[in-house]
């Protein structure tokens, strides 16, 4: 696929992905500035249907959910009635047509509700039918797309296998090509959200194209002959989603139902799941949400030493860190809704990103609310424990993070790579592809003109986090030749490297939304009335910076010798090994 290009006539500059250009020193501000507001018109759809799914929501009981292990089919009609099945499906196949932006909007809100609420119609609309929606013919979307944006048919996602998990390009799956054009599949699938429920299926498989082994997107459809569904999986969450094996065995797929052109399958894949993550990172806001305001009602209320818990500095600790790191977390994940909804094809570091950044925080934010709550939180009457059990998940699942972090580094390395003189061909292409990648991004893809190494566009009064951001862009570029000229092609397998060098880079993409927010925020508002706006903002852009710093310091001073020989000897060993007491 090649990279698509957003350009601006008043600047003459452009880009195929603002992350990726960062590594090579460049700021592509006309991205990211001014701030994306939403459609007006649409917010008003937005909030109307955000509110009926708050309806929805207090008619549900969780704990029965859980017992009952499904939502309930009719609970899924009801959802479809109010057009929450069909959020982004264009309007005359009987969806919403929302942008990316409201998409995640109303997502926010099932993550408030319940985790599996909005897993199921995650599986169902963020990557179970996305592929019709984004490489369906149009008699695939007549066929398809109005049941299914209505909740008349639920839809699940089938990559996964028991060899194939987050090196999902080796997939072991395959379709084979019939004389009268059909394919026949054999494989197997595992932990496949919505897997007895669901109606039509996004599947993936090698094939043979034109003599060479590629891989090829076939939409299933339930009661195809030798189309099995499995065992159900019991699962530490996330308890209604009927997550299941599936089997196939010689299953004929006419033609007509070939996602794309054969060939094209892991691009395919790759695609629908860069829009899951997306997801994933505006439910983690909307999750997070949830639990700071449980945790800001319960330290107002309970009493502790004659005074609330809120008034308690190591309360007020954890609250303001949640805040802080929540406002820098919904502006990521909204500035990259923004990429989207104007157009940028390769969003593939900004959606990782959002998908790492926000399933880690929601992680420890939930732990901190269960903290603040107390030996209370441990009980089952309270909703905390459930919330843990849910989202204990979300790190793992579309891109286990520390998989995610390695796509971030070398994804942002290669353009870097390919720009270096004489270090010859170093290899990042096959660990990428291997990971997934939507877009190449290439440096002769970038108009080559000098750029500046401040942002410009951001507020004068930001104007001390915007020169701290371009002087951290210049580390990060430096860093990154110096770790690849040092390691060469052995920087595929320095991990540990990997993981500083993406964390840096979400760090400063995290800081770039800041400024470009709070910056429209100022114009909007004023700089006065928006003191608390301000406060937020130069505590996360202050804390980020200083953990960018961290990270690039580490790259150059650390023990990473010491502790994976550590690691090694406990492994010869198979156990720990230094224990005072033998048994």
């Amino acid at each position: 696929m090649e990279s698509s290009v957003v350009e601006k006539p008043e600047s003459g500059k452009a880009a195929s992905s603002f992350a990726k250009s960062l590594l090579l020193g460049e700021i592509h501000e006309e991205m990211v500035f001014p701030w994306p507001e939403p459609d007006a018109e649409e917010q008003i759809k937005v909030r109307e249907l955000c509110a009926r799914a708050r309806a929805i929501g207090d008619s549900i009981d969780h704990r029965r959910v859980e017992e009952d292990r499904w939502i309930g089919d009719d609970r899924i009609r009801e959802l479809g009635d109010a057009g929450l099945c069909g959020l982004y499906v264009d309007e005359k196949y009987g969806g919403q047509g929302l942008s990316q932006t409201g998409y995640a909007r109303v997502f926010e809100t099932f993550a408030q509700i319940d985790g599996t609420l909005s897993i199921i119609l995650g599986v169902h609309q963020s990557i179970g039918y996305k592929g019709i929606v984004l490489f369906g013919t149009e008699e695939q979307k007549e066929r398809f797309l109005p049941d299914l944006a209505t909740g008349r048919k639920l839809a699940g996602f089938a990559l996964t296998e028991p060899e194939a998990g987050s090196d999902a390009y080796h997939l072991r799956s395959r379709a084979v090509l019939q004389p009268d054009g059909s394919w026949v599949l054999n494989g197997e699938k595992r932990y496949i959200g919505n897997g007895s429920k669901g109606d039509v299926f996004t599947a993936f498989a090698r094939a043979e194209v034109n003599g060479e082994d590629r891989h090829i997107a076939l939409i299933l459809e339930k009661g195809m002959d030798g189309f099995e569904v499995g065992e159900r999986y019991d699962t530490m969450g996330l308890r209604g989603n009927d997550l299941r094996r599936l089997y196939f065995n010689d299953v004929r797929v006419p033609p007509e139902n070939v996602l794309g052109e054969p060939g094209d399958g892991f691009r395919i894949a790759m695609s629908i799941l860069n829009n899951g993550r997306i997801g994933l990172g505006t439910g983690s806001v909307g999750a997070a949400k949830k639990l700071l305001d449980l945790t800001i009602d319960h330290t107002k209320e309970r009493r502790q030493f004659g005074q609330s818990l809120a008034e308690f500095e190591l309360v007020q600790e954890k609250i303001g860190w949640m805040v802080t790191y929540l406002f820098g977390l919904e502006s990521m994940a909204y500035l990259t809704c923004g990429l989207v909804d104007q157009g940028v094809e390769d969003y593939s570091l900004e959606s990782a990103i959002c998908k790492v950044s926000g399933t880690e925080f929601l992680w420890y934010a939930a732990n901190r609310a269960l903290q603040l709550r107390g030996g209370e939180g441990y009980m089952r009457t309270e909703p905390y424990e459930k919330i843990m059990r849910d989202i204990r998940i979300f790190p793992i699942f579309e891109g286990a993070n520390d998989v995610m972090r390695a796509f971030i580094a070398l994804s942002a390395m290669k353009p870097v790579g390919e720009r270096l003189s004489g270090l010859g061909e170093i290899g990042l292409n096959d660990p990428i592809r291997s990971i997934g990648v939507l877009a190449d991004y290439a440096a002769g893809r970038v108009k080559r003109e000098v750029r500046p190494e401040r942002i410009s566009m951001a507020h004068p009064e930001l104007s001390k986090h915007a020169d701290a951001v371009g002087d951290q862009v210049k580390e990060l570029t430096g860093a990154t030749e110096a770790l690849i000229r040092r390691h060469k092609k052995e920087v595929t397998m320095r991990q540990l490297a990997q993981k500083r060098l993406a964390d840096a880079v979400a760090d400063v993409y995290a800081q770039v939304a800041v400024l470009s927010r709070v910056s429209s925020i100022f114009e909007n508002d004023g700089v006065e009335p928006s003191g608390q706006e301000r406060y937020i903002a130069d505590t996360f852009c202050d804390r980020a910076a200083r953990r960018v710093r961290g990270n690039l310091n580490a790259l150059e001073h650390n023990d990473d010798e010491r502790m994976t020989a550590i690691a090694k000897l406990a492994s010869k060993r198979g156990a720990y090994g230094y224990a005072l007491f033998e048994d």
